[in-house]
């Protein structure tokens, strides 16, 4: 599950040669949205081309190492080159829209590309994948699809988004990522025409159905053009999700943990329950577990002879988590950090409730970091049968698979899914087995 991201943007010395102009012939794509080109022997990841490409090329980072740059002008182009589907993602422009010039089947291709370089090169495996399109994107031209908008306000107040790896607004007048619902609260509430505070953050959210729409504005919820400050003011949504022949409703906080795709939780848990199979019966860890996406279609699966233990460190999202599976005895829910809890401590070194002994199954979906060493360590200590990891970073998923390996998992499926269209970004769903 792809986490908020609060943290600022780091600061980086100006080096000598950023501005500088080169003409670069553009070679394979790489992690992180860009292609690798070479400039007299320099490695330069270059954004806003394609590869087989001739661009002319600014500098935005130098480096001893290797230099950053935006493809300015195209001089010979890919056939998968297309009128940009975001102009204010170009160079120079705001970042979560990199691939907009990329026509949608080969935006899909570069991501399976870096997902099998990802395996091969840190998990040495060559696994053939296929990255899957979710429901009504191609008819939307990959458009219109985020249920979720994060917005900030420069030092006018106007509402923008920063520009790529920088503290920088840049202000915008429409989000095109963003669902017919976002884009409608953002006209009735005045988004990009009215001016707000410098440094305000504004979160529109849309959920499935788009009845339930909210903004808020550094956390205060609005309604109707003004803050909403009664106690009782909604701060929550409801998302409808269908899984496995049923369907799930959730309670989440408009600003806490979920699925910023419309269509991403029903792909995502159905795929979940493909990749778990028969658990009847058995005992399912659910780590980084969230508001219970996952959670809730486990729960059905397992029955009520079953077993559900769902590991969380967010408090709001557990809180919410605590509230979707009321009335489900059979899930227990643990507060605190995975690796802590799954060593029998809370996130400040309290009991964290039973022990998690053995399990029959673990799903776990973590952070863009990953799982990293020490829960892979604590989940192959419980010899679960299978493990059915949820990645939306390749890199950190090659990495933990190898990991894994090293404990006797062998891969035995892996799908990938385009639920960030105009992005390098994907999720993945990988099987492991004993």
């Amino acid at each position: 599950m792809t986490r908020p991201r609060r943290s600022s943007p780091r600061s980086r010395p100006i080096d000598p040669n950023v501005g500088l102009e080169l003409q670069l012939d553009v070679g394979p794509v790489a992690h992180g949205g860009h292609c690798v080109a070479r400039h007299e022997g320099r490695v330069v990841f270059v954004r806003h081309t394609l590869p087989g490409e001739t661009v002319r090329a600014r500098v935005t980072e130098g480096g001893k190492k290797f230099w950053r740059a935006d493809a300015i002008e195209v001089l010979e182009a890919s056939p998968d080159r297309v009128e940009a589907a975001w102009p204010a993602a170009g160079p120079g422009g705001v970042g979560g829209g990199e691939l907009s010039h990329v026509a949608l089947p080969a935006q899909r291709r570069w991501k399976e590309t870096v997902l099998a370089e990802q395996m091969q090169r840190l998990a040495g495996l060559t696994p053939e994948v296929t990255v899957e399109a979710a429901p009504g994107d191609d008819e939307r031209g990959g458009l219109g699809y985020r249920s979720r908008v994060e917005l900030v306000t420069d030092g006018e107040g106007r509402a923008g988004m920063r520009r790529f790896r920088s503290h920088d607004i840049v202000p915008l007048d429409a989000m095109p990522l963003g669902t017919p619902e976002v884009a409608a609260l953002a006209a009735t509430e005045g988004v990009f025409t009215r001016r707000w505070r410098p440094g305000q953050r504004i979160d529109l959210v849309a959920p499935s159905g788009g009845a339930d729409t909210l903004m808020l504005v550094d956390g205060t919820p609005w309604r109707r053009g003004r803050p909403d400050f009664r106690p009782n003011a909604r701060r929550a949504v409801t998302e409808t999700v269908p899984a496995g022949g049923a369907e799930y409703r959730y309670r989440v906080a408009a600003d806490g943990f979920w699925q910023v795709h419309r269509a991403a939780p029903a792909v995502l848990a159905g795929a979940v329950l493909d990749a778990v199979g028969d658990v009847a019966g058995g005992t399912v860890l659910d780590l980084y577990s969230g508001a219970g996406l996952f959670t809730l279609p486990l729960a059905a699966a397992v029955t009520s002879s079953g077993r559900v233990v769902a590991v969380e460190g967010d408090e709001q999202a557990v809180k919410d988590a605590r509230r979707n599976v009321h009335g489900l005895d059979h899930v227990d829910l643990r507060l605190g950090a995975v690796d802590r809890v799954l060593a029998g401590k809370g996130t400040d070194g309290d009991a964290a409730g039973e022990p998690v002994g053995p399990v029959d199954t673990v799903v776990l979906d973590p952070p863009r970091a990953g799982a990293g060493r020490a829960v892979v360590e604590a989940i192959a200590d419980r010899a679960p049968g299978r493990i059915v990891y949820v990645a939306c970073d390749p890199a950190a998923l090659a990495r933990d698979v190898g990991l894994l390996g090293e404990r006797g998992y062998a891969l035995t499926g892996l799908r990938a899914f385009d639920l960030f269209p105009q992005t390098h970004h994907l999720e993945a769903v990988a099987v492991l087995d004993r």
